[in-house]
């Protein structure tokens, strides 16, 4: 049964390498792989199951995981002892390996790569089979079952795919903005090795959130809201918190079980638990005190997934955000006199100059200047 489960799978799979450019049938042959994995995955764990299950054998799920852990590590024996291949498993786990071949090219690779597959299956009784899915060229392997890398396939596939698994790239527990740079930066890292590059887009960056300058959805979070009875008494979660905020002003508002709730992250006065800081977009776009915290989106969200990645190759991104300029603005928070907190002169001074005559202005562009727009205009455009 669960061989012609598996070989169904691996035929699945295989289509759907035929239907790439069509969408809606990739969706729906991922789904049915993935369903015809879960089904073997249940099977095997059903014969563990001595309290819910109507058939338990625990002997069986043992020999499965003691069998399977024996086979893998006969496998890595054998590439690491044969020294034709010059191949050396840097990660195995479960059902996998990531063997490195150091110096070899993408052909050296698929070819070694094969002979390493037809060898261990070949030791192995049927139907245990080792497969060669793929190449990484470059890659990196960050964590268990965290990795990312340009992917080929097949011998003759000349653009690479961009494949990640477990990084924040395909992580949806954080904002877009965290995605973007981190994908963008790792692209620039595979395709021209060069730190100095990589540096000035992230500083780049930083600066665009320091100044204001970044889309609001890009530095939106998202979260899934469970119920209201589904969270402890006194959980401090912000899709819950935003929940209460509604409901206080309109019983109809709570969001449907599932449904992720977006929320942001505003400034406010030192030492204000992060809690009473979430707001929701529209009350941001709604009140002109409210500013994103731009320090908490850089130092709490995008440094540390960065240096996770570039810290394996000795580069210290969080020195990279201590170089750049200070900007400093009014960091204002709504509703300070509610909570009854005493106010800072910061929020009720700020000095704007004006991008012409460097003037000081409240209003973007000075009204002696906005007198004068076809010198403005040229002053803006001047190379």
């Amino acid at each position: 049964m669960l061989e012609d489960i598996l070989n169904t799978r691996i035929m699945v799979k295989q289509s759907m390498k035929a239907y790439k450019n069509d969408r809606a049938i990739t969706r729906m042959l991922d789904a049915r792989q993935l369903g015809l994995k879960l089904i073997s995955n249940v099977t095997y764990g059903y014969t563990a199951a001595n309290f819910s299950g109507r058939m338990p054998c625990s002997e069986v799920g043992d020999s499965i995981v003691n069998k399977a852990r024996e086979t893998l590590e006969q496998a890595i024996k054998l590439v690491n002892e044969t020294k034709k291949w010059g191949a050396h498993v840097v990660y195995g786990d479960t059902d996998s390996m990531f063997v490195l071949l150091k110096g070899a090219t993408k052909e050296q690779a698929f070819k070694i790569g094969q002979e390493i597959a037809e060898a261990v299956t070949s030791r192995n009784p049927k139907p245990v089979k080792l497969k060669f899915e793929k190449v990484y060229l470059p890659s990196v392997l960050q964590t268990k079952k965290r990795y990312v890398g340009y992917m080929y396939e097949t011998m003759d596939q000349k653009d690479p795919i961009f494949d990640a698994k477990g990084i924040e790239t395909v992580r949806r527990d954080g904002c877009p903005a965290v995605a973007k740079i981190l994908e963008r930066s790792l692209k620039l890292l595979f395709e021209t090795r060069d730190i100095s590059q990589i540096k000035q887009y992230i500083m780049r960056q930083c600066l665009k959130i320091l100044e204001g300058k970044a889309s609001m959805q890009d530095l939106t979070f998202a979260k899934e809201y469970r119920g209201s009875n589904s969270y402890r008494p006194g959980a401090c979660v912000p899709a819950l918190e935003l929940t209460r905020r509604m409901l206080s002003y309109d019983r109809r508002s709570e969001p449907r079980v599932g449904e992720r709730v977006p929320y942001v992250i505003v400034y406010g006065i030192p030492g204000l638990p992060l809690i009473q800081l979430v707001r929701r977009p529209i009350e941001v776009l709604q009140d002109p005190t409210l500013r994103l915290n731009a320090v908490y989106y850089i130092t709490k969200q995008i440094l540390p997934p960065l240096d996770r990645v570039f810290s394996l190759i000795g580069v210290d991104v969080f020195g990279w955000y201590q170089e750049l300029p200070r900007i400093q603005k009014a960091a204002t928070s709504g509703g300070i006199e509610q909570a009854g907190h005493k106010g800072t002169i910061s929020q009720y001074f700020t000095t704007l100059h004006c991008p012409v005559c460097n003037d000081l202005t409240q209003l973007g562009i000075c009204s002696k200047c906005r007198t004068q727009p076809q010198q403005l205009c040229c002053k803006h455009t001047k190379p």
